[in-house]
């Protein structure tokens, strides 16, 4: 049973699309949340998700825009105030895989400079904007911030070096507004999917298939999205409530050091 219009929370998700994005989405409709969805494309697919949202009882506003470009922060974040009269979490989860992988040593200045501007750069100014409209409006009651990373904030993969670097960093901009936001009440948490079924990582299935079923993670099968989506919502519904800063590791495991 959804509560009644006056009393849906209300979250920002980038990059919802597809994949991860598309999935979290539905698993915040379903339990209650009204959404501002963004992303750098407008396709068929935005009309897909905006009409399963809307299948699921939920309000959602689309806004076309890509996080790498500052200006259009204001933007995404005042939409969920302009649309609903309040904002209860953001979930960063826009973000671009390595265009070519290869050797380390070829990485150039543009390659680089592209997917930290999304990565990185885009999604820490989304934050900064969202953080301080949250400090602004009053509120007193539970919010939350949600970043999606990647096993590579930790694992190294030398063929998609600028990939890996973009990552590491948001981890640790995801401490860093922890810290300065708790005393606000605005809890900010990291999730690092591993090997997950979506488009994104269509090009390298048979790849890291055949090394799943060798034993590269414990729980030896790929991730779907919907996995993630439900992580999300485990934390933006605030049930684990003396927590912030962590991160959560959706990956079957491949994080766990193994001998």
């Amino acid at each position: 049973m959804n509560p009644a219009r006056e009393d849906r929370r209300v979250a920002i998700i980038t990059g919802a699309r597809r994949g991860i994005g598309r999935a979290t989405a539905f698993e915040l409709a379903r339990q209650g949340y009204d959404l501002v969805l963004n992303d750098a494309v407008d396709d068929a697919g935005v009309r897909e998700v905006l009409d399963g949202v809307a299948a699921l009882g939920a309000r959602a506003e689309f806004i076309h825009a890509d996080i790498a470009d500052l200006s259009t922060h204001d933007a995404i974040a005042e939409r969920a105030y302009r649309a609903y009269g309040r904002l209860d979490a953001l979930v960063n989860n826009a973000g671009i895989q390595v265009r070519q992988r290869g050797d380390l040593l070829d990485v150039t200045p543009e390659r680089f400079d592209e997917i930290v501007g999304i990565n990185l750069r885009g999604n820490f100014f989304l934050t900064q904007n969202v953080s301080r409209r949250m400090l602004a409006d009053g509120r007193t009651d539970s919010r939350c911030i949600v970043t999606l990373t990647s096993s590579n904030a930790e694992l190294v993969s030398v063929e998609k070096g600028e990939y890996c670097v973009s990552k590491s960093g948001l981890s640790m901009a995801v401490k860093l507004f922890a810290v300065r936001l708790a005393q606000a009440g605005i809890s900010v948490f990291e999730i690092r999917p591993g090997l997950i079924r979506t488009d994104m990582t269509a090009e390298v299935r048979q790849h890291y298939g055949d090394r799943i079923d060798e034993g590269l993670s414990p729980v030896r099968r790929w991730g779907e999205p919907e996995e993630v989506g439900r992580a999300v919502a485990t934390l933006v519904l605030g049930l684990l409530p003396f927590a912030t800063g962590i991160a959560v590791d959706i990956d079957g495991g491949l994080l766990i050091p193994r001998l």
